[in-house]
């Protein structure tokens, strides 16, 4: 089974897969590997890059809180907040003035209610603007509900982050931060059920499709990708990943903007079947 983020990972330029990924894919089906996509994006989202016909099994959206049999679209699995663990959250990012966003639960979490601090924060607003359709302002004194995340935005150059003490605080829920893929430059801060992962949900598609844990490779590029790197038998980065993570796991340049394409070469001249792309 080959899982890989999305943003960055398969798609390294301009929102769509280099045509040596896009072989490879292919040939990953005709071998009767698995090929699952883990990704950020929320459904509505990953829907306007992907086409119904794109070569992969399976799509873990929302950082794993959603899990799709692509070539059917059937939702298979979803997880959300409860009210509790939303006011848990929602109460530390108040606290700390961060401007940030609650999404209603999958599969409708493309919809949210922003809260914003009174900073600048022009990443925030271009998040808002860019769904501008499905985003409404939240009223601080009303409790939002169950809900599928909440998602932070810190300005780009603020210090330090706060992330490590959200991290610490909300024990017990998953916190993930990534760059931001508007600005490349602001870090956002995601909350989630604790059953919440790419590494859970890739673990869970495993055990259903009886996919030996050994023969998984993961391919990421960013902070988000953590979790499921450390779970994978056999990681890779692509060239750019941040400096924190390419001290741990190793990167597959290509220098073609095939990253995804050159760890799964390696993957496989290395791996138990022996088989090479």
């Amino acid at each position: 089974m080959v899982v890989t983020d999305l943003d960055g990972t398969l798609f390294q330029r301009d929102r769509r897969p280099s045509p040596r990924n896009l072989r490879t894919l292919v040939k990953l089906g005709r071998r009767g590997r698995l090929r699952v996509i883990a990704t950020g994006r929320n459904l509505f989202s990953a829907r306007k890059v992907l086409p119904l016909d794109f070569p992969v099994d399976y799509l873990l959206f929302s950082s794993g809180a959603g899990i799709m049999d692509w070539p059917a679209q059937k939702l298979l699995r979803a997880v959300s907040m409860g009210q509790a663990e939303v006011d848990r959250a929602f109460r530390a990012l108040a606290a700390r003035r961060l401007d940030f966003m609650v999404h209603q639960p999958i599969p409708e979490n493309h919809h949210f209610r922003y809260y914003p601090a009174g900073g600048d924060n022009p990443d925030f607003e271009a998040r808002k603007a860019l769904y501008s359709a499905f985003a409404s302002a939240g009223d601080p004194r009303e409790a939002p509900g169950a809900a599928c995340q909440l998602l932070a935005v810190e300005p780009a150059g603020r210090r330090p982050s706060a992330y490590k003490e959200l991290a610490a605080e909300l024990a017990g829920l998953t916190v993930l931060r990534s760059t931001s893929p508007l600005d490349g430059r602001s870090c956002w801060i995601e909350v989630f059920s604790p059953l919440a992962s790419k590494s859970q949900a890739a673990a869970w598609l495993a055990r259903e499709r009886g996919v030996d844990p050994r023969r998984v490779l993961a391919v990421g590029n960013d902070y988000n990708d953590l979790d499921l790197l450390e779970w994978a038998a056999t990681s890779y980065l692509v060239a750019g990943s941040p400096g924190e993570l390419s001290a741990r796991f190793p990167v597959a340049a290509s220098g073609d903007d095939s990253d995804f394409a050159e760890a799964v070469l390696r993957w496989e001249r290395g791996s138990i079947d022996g088989i090479g792309l």
